[in-house]
């Protein structure tokens, strides 16, 4: 998937094809990460989540966490994003349909947000320029309710 490119999330079950792709095999390792990804509330790096799987006494390679997050997201199965580094970060997310999101710099908490304006501007600013099939990502990145207080609290 290329950067900044989103997949919207839909939630069938990890071995079932997503838009009639291939069909993937479902092994302890897939299991374990997409168990491990519905525990998670926030964007998490392939690295943190390999972290989270070891610390589990889940016998996974980092390069296996890769393709299998890789998998996940190209089924539509997870959200897959670039955080504020440039690294690709996964979520399993309540929301089926195309949504955006709030992200905090500091913890990685994650909002789910529906923006119908954005829509609205995205489809209306394509076609004022002649585009057609367009396709968007809108990610908003700012310090969430409890990390502003403790920046103001000089706690962070």
């Amino acid at each position: 998937m290329p950067i900044g490119v989103k997949a919207d999330s839909a939630a069938p079950s990890p071995a079932s094809p997503a838009g009639g792709g291939k069909e993937q095999r479902v092994t302890k390792q897939r299991k374990a990460v997409s168990a491990a990804l519905d525990d998670l509330d926030d964007f998490v790096s392939t690295q943190e989540l390999y972290r989270i799987l070891q610390n589990q006494g889940v016998s996974v390679s980092l390069a296996t966490a890769y393709r299998i997050l890789q998998s996940l997201a190209d089924e539509g199965l997870v959200d897959v994003l670039r955080n504020g580094d440039g690294e690709a970060v996964y979520r399993r997310c309540a929301v089926t349909g195309h949504h955006h999101h709030l992200l905090c710099r500091n913890c990685g908490r994650a909002v789910e947000v529906e923006a119908p304006a954005v829509e609205t501007w995205a489809v209306r600013t394509a076609a004022e320029h002649g585009f057609t099939e367009v396709d968007h990502t809108v990610e908003i990145f700012g310090l969430c309710q409890d990390c502003t207080a403790l920046k103001a609290a000089g706690k962070l």
